[in-house]
């Protein structure tokens, strides 16, 4: 199958009807959580103009694309995927208490925390369901690579909620936290299209080292976001990173630093009770006068450069090579 579309919108059209077919399995009550976490339909199951990028579908068919494979062979890794994403999603709105997700209502706020976390389950279920009941080696491959990336992304959301009770955070810490929870499952991902095919080791491991660190840059640029966002880039709160006093990497670097501004915000974090609109604004300028906001945007750059050096010497088409390249710098720009 030739791609004529821009590979997110592409990869949506295709692997959209299979997200679809995999929620229908579900019980009612179940189905009607994901379709509204997915944004196919509103809160009384009205439908709805569905958001989000198709990130890691379209970096799934791009992998298959690096194999030379027909890409209607990768769908099922490709739907696996985003549903283990849109799982993690949903725990990771109840543990965090966070009340919006892509411009409206987190679906723990509508259906309540039980309801959203049997929601997530079912959905990690249809993930390994879709692939193994391909039957075939790359599938079977291409079921342990997500199990091995869910464990990873869960082993990180762990060290987040660690975070949340220490004030001694080092910065390499917080890196591998990231690398567990975000950058997992996009390397998986940028490989998982090779793995489903059954196509070469060595250009599997590429992949997932390229989908490594452009995960970590992704994560570095949406931890900037999260301080000095919009609400209209980010879906929340202008500062809901330092409302709910998350340990993000800019945040870490700042507070590690040995700086006098790190310093005051030590002690302005400290305090007990909510922080004011006044005290986050201070917040945000004392991290970036102790270097957090300079580190992170340098860091997520190198991590960029460092991607693209994974996919050197990778044997796949140049227009592929070239793809996941601009694919990286879009989604680390975070101006969108």
């Amino acid at each position: 199958m030739t791609l004529t579309l821009p590979p997110a919108q592409a990869a949506r059209e295709l692997v959209d009807p299979v997200l679809r077919e995999a929620v229908d399995r579900l019980d009612p009550h179940t189905a009607r959580v994901a379709r509204y976490h997915f944004g196919w339909t509103d809160a009384s199951g009205r439908p709805h103009v569905a958001g989000g990028k198709a990130l890691r579908p379209a970096l799934v068919v791009l992998s298959g694309r690096a194999a030379q494979a027909d890409v209607e062979r990768c769908l099922p890794a490709a739907a696996a995927v985003e549903l283990v994403h849109a799982f993690s999603l949903l725990h990771d709105d109840v543990m965090d208490d966070d009340p919006v997700r892509r411009h409206r209502p987190s679906a723990w706020t509508v259906f309540g925390r039980s309801e959203a976390i049997l929601g997530g389950n079912a959905l990690l279920v249809l993930a390994g369901e879709l692939l193994l009941e391909q039957g075939t080696p790359g599938s079977v491959a291409a079921a342990r690579a997500v199990n091995h990336a869910t464990l990873s992304l869960l082993a990180g959301q762990a060290l987040d909620l660690e975070f949340q009770d220490r004030d001694d955070v080092t910065r390499e810490e917080c890196l591998r936290m990231s690398r567990h929870k975000t950058a997992s499952l996009l390397a998986c991902a940028c490989s998982i299209g090779v793995t489903a095919v059954a196509g070469p080791a060595p250009l599997a491991g590429a992949l997932a080292a390229f989908g490594a660190e452009a995960g970590l840059a992704f994560q570095l640029a949406d931890d900037l976001l999260g301080i000095w966002g919009s609400t209209e880039v980010t879906g929340k709160p202008v500062l809901s990173d330092l409302r709910a006093r998350k340990k993000s990497l800019p945040m870490v670097a700042a507070l590690t630093g040995g700086t006098e501004a790190g310093h005051h915000l030590a002690e302005l974090l400290a305090r007990p009770g909510q922080l004011t609109e006044a005290d986050l604004r201070d917040a945000a300028r004392l991290v970036e006068e102790a270097g957090g906001r300079a580190w992170a945007e340098q860091e997520a750059g190198r991590r960029l450069d460092a991607a693209a050096r994974c996919l050197s010497d990778a044997d796949m088409p140049a227009d592929v090579r070239d793809e996941f390249l601009r694919i990286a710098r879009f989604i680390t720009s975070r101006d969108h």
